[in-house]
């Protein structure tokens, strides 16, 4: 059973925008912080944001902070992650995830879990 679906990706340009958005079951979404992931190519995966289960409190990875913001809606089962002024070095397989059983989210990046498929996100320079 899915549960996890992050949807929104695709091929920009530099310096434009995207808004990822990823739908949960209303299970994961109701309970859990929520993070967004990426893998570049030939790369490890790294974290990129996660947001705590009410929504007050967020972390960025240094590489993001100040273009990409994060946001849920847990009364429509949705995190968001819009992304500003995008760069090459964004390009990357997105990912969300679940940071079940904690409500709260985890500097450390580890501890996350019911990951989607992904979605692709390509900037052109």
């Amino acid at each position: 059973q899915v549960q996890v679906v992050e949807s929104g990706g695709g091929l920009v340009q530099e310096g434009r925008s995207l808004r990822l958005t990823c739908t949960a079951s209303a299970f994961i979404v109701n309970n859990f912080a929520m993070a967004w992931f990426r893998q570049p190519p030939g790369k490890e995966r790294e974290g990129v944001s996660c947001i705590a289960l009410r929504g007050d409190s967020t972390i960025y990875s240094d590489s993001v902070k100040g273009r990409f913001t994060i946001s849920r809606d847990n009364a429509n089962k949705a995190v968001y992650l819009q992304m500003n002024s995008l760069k090459p070095e964004d390009t990357a397989m997105y990912y969300c995830a679940a940071r079940a059983p904690f409500s709260d989210c985890s500097t450390s990046w580890r501890g996350y879990n019911n990951w989607g498929q992904g979605t692709q996100v390509t900037v052109s320079s």
